[in-house]
């Protein structure tokens, strides 16, 4: 039985939702280069949780989880290669002396 288009519009808005709050973060890094403060344990987690999502929405056939994770998958492998690119390197100047 399919849901009701409210049901499906409800799941559609969570998605939006949830979506959009991972482009402030993807901006941040990418205005400032630098992604020093971001766990990438934590986004490489939620980033394999996405996976597991969209093959859910994929095998229940919901529109809406199936978006909402596709892209949002898209934004955290953006903020994940942006990580990796910007993660901050120890500065030289900071060091101890050389013994």
């Amino acid at each position: 039985m399919a849901n009701p288009w409210w049901v499906e519009a409800m799941g559609l808005a969570a998605g939006t939702c949830t979506t959009l709050s991972l482009f402030p973060q993807a901006a941040r890094i990418w205005r400032t280069k630098s992604a020093g403060d971001l766990s990438l344990a934590m986004f490489s987690i939620f980033g394999c949780g996405l996976i597991l999502w969209l093959g859910y929405g994929i095998v229940t056939h919901s529109l809406s989880v199936i978006l909402a994770n596709a892209v949002s998958l898209a934004a955290v492998l953006v903020i994940l290669a942006l990580a990796v690119r910007y993660r901050s390197k120890p500065d030289p100047s900071t060091e101890g002396p050389v013994e």
